[in-house]
């Protein structure tokens, strides 16, 4: 199949299978004469399994890690539970860092009843004042303040 079916037959866009290439996360197909891409069924499932994995937030490199697994079926699978594990850990840090972004952010809201002039915005105000360092930092680390120098 070329890449529009495979596409089509996995509601992935074709530069994301593109990319799944590049980053080997996906082996490099057949090419015919004409040097079309052809894909097969071992195409459509590991695909399916990136997009699984994708879809559960994980990162490339975690993905790669597993696909080595899938590549190796006969080795001891304690490094995926192992792999799982951590992912899980980082999951439940973010969830952590989202439940203090929607406090602050409610503290935000709190600071305007609405019905004002926009200048006297509690919230507009709160957005222009300079941070605080333990903010600065979580902003730093969700790219809020954008890149630094130095």
């Amino acid at each position: 199949m070329k890449i529009g079916e495979l596409a089509a037959r996995t509601s992935t866009p074709v530069e994301t299978i593109r990319y799944y290439e590049r980053e080997g996360l996906l082996p490099s197909p057949a090419r015919t004469a004409g040097n079309y891409r052809i894909y097969g069924e071992p195409h459509v499932e590991r695909l399916q399994l990136v997009r699984n994995c994708r879809a559960l937030d994980m990162t490339l490199e975690e993905i790669r890690r597993l696909l080595r697994f899938c590549d190796a079926p006969a080795d001891n699978c304690a490094e995926i539970n192992a792999l799982l594990d951590e992912h899980i850990d980082h999951v439940a840090s973010r969830i952590a860092e989202l439940k203090a972004l929607q406090k602050t952010l409610k503290a935000l809201r709190n600071r305007c009843g609405g019905n004002l002039a926009a200048r006297d915005c509690g919230i507009l105000q709160g957005l222009a004042a300079v941070p605080e360092p333990s903010r600065r930092e979580a902003e730093h680390k969700h790219g809020l303040l954008g890149p630094t120098h130095g």
